[in-house]
């Protein structure tokens, strides 16, 4: 295999007060150090202002195992979890605007089979539902009847209250909650109200496995298969492989330039005129958690460890090395994308990175 890595692509649009700071430059060293040094694999970075991009970055490689892919800036990632606030959230508050759901509905009133009476849609997007944190149900379980079966079964037990328990469970719930909402698959009903309007026209669900070379690999041989092997261009999760790759919790494909216009629609709404700017407003606004784990509606709060983000930021990370940011205030986002599970997850490594390029940012701007 062959040592050479892709250098770093990097640009900064002159009418952004970045192109004049020097923590820019800072920035740009370090994403070259974490190309030329290989962790992550593949880097894709934007900030995003309210008339669109004003610093992007892209670099590394797609994939490392049998070929080398080099990174280009149409590279799709795996988002994880960032499904739940690109595509579960972003719906749930279309449903709400509309008045075709409340977040106070029980949700039994979506999901009749649901055992808990007391369990609101708001519980489930807030993680106050009291749901158990992750079972690896595609261990032993295949397709959306047994599994929604099986979370029933745990939501037997569960108390919703005002306690933050982060789950997958919960996001899984407001996805069949959605699908009945809307009439139609959750995949279907992102593409109509969200890809559509926003114009994000890659992504999506389950991209065309021919064209697999256009997305960031995930992991080797790790615990999200029943057998072992490279996990590329399909989800990632082993919960929403099994439930066929559509999922409230994860399953989403996105390349940089899809993400950083879904954040300039959150910073400017009536780009699109889909969310209202008091739907954002509760995205920013707190409704549970204290301390480290602030949620608002889908959203966290309150990145202390990523730098001096002032009050009313917004973010959320995904496992295999995606996150956003959105500050209204400062009226800018932060898109950083990688694959910093493959071939093998460092979490902790990942962490450092998402610290670092968020620190920088926040100190070129302030």
């Amino acid at each position: 295999m062959s040592s050479h890595r892709p250098d770093l692509a990097f640009s900064v649009s002159r009418r952004s007060e970045l192109a004049s700071s020097p923590v820019a430059q800072r920035l740009r060293r370090y994403l070259e150090s974490l190309v030329s040094e290989g962790f992550p694999p593949s880097v894709s970075m934007a900030v995003v202002e309210r008339e669109g991009i004003v610093l992007e970055a892209f670099g590394g490689h797609a994939c490392l195992v049998d070929e080398l892919v080099p990174t280009t800036s149409g590279t799709c990632y795996d988002l994880a979890s960032l499904t739940k606030v690109v595509c579960t959230v972003t719906l749930a508050l279309i449903a709400e605007q509309r008045a075709t759901l409340a977040f106070d509905d029980p949700v039994e009133r979506w999901l009749p089979e649901f055992p808990q009476p007391r369990t609101t849609l708001l519980h489930l997007l807030t993680h106050t539902s009291g749901l158990v944190e992750h079972r690896p149900f595609y261990a032993t379980l295949h397709g959306r009847a047994p599994i929604e079966a099986a979370v029933y079964g745990e939501a037997i037990t569960s108390t919703p209250g005002e306690n933050v328990r982060y789950s997958d469970l919960n996001f899984m719930l407001v996805g069949w909650a959605l699908e009945a909402c809307f009439g139609r698959g959750l995949d279907g009903a992102f593409a109509a109200e969200v890809a559509g309007p926003f114009g994000l026209a890659r992504t999506c669900f389950c991209p065309p496995l021919a064209g697999r070379c256009n997305t960031a690999a995930t992991e080797l041989d790790g615990d999200q298969r029943l057998q072992p092997g490279l996990i590329w261009g399909e989800v990632h999760d082993g919960n929403a492989f099994a439930l066929g790759g559509v999922a409230g919790h994860a399953g989403l494909f996105a390349p940089l330039g899809d993400l950083a216009r879904f954040l300039q629609h959150l910073l400017v709404p009536e780009l699109a005129g889909v969310l209202l700017p008091e739907s954002i407003a509760l995205m920013s606004t707190r409704q549970a958690g204290s301390a480290d784990d602030v949620r608002g509606i889908g959203w966290r709060l309150q990145p202390k460890d990523w730098g001096p983000w002032p009050e009313g930021t917004i973010w959320h990370t995904g496992f295999t090395g995606t996150s956003l940011l959105v500050c209204p205030t400062r009226g800018v986002g932060v898109v950083l994308l990688t694959n910093s599970v493959h071939p093998r997850r460092r979490v902790d490594d990942q962490s450092v990175v998402r610290a670092e390029v968020h620190r920088l940012v926040a100190e070129a701007l302030w």
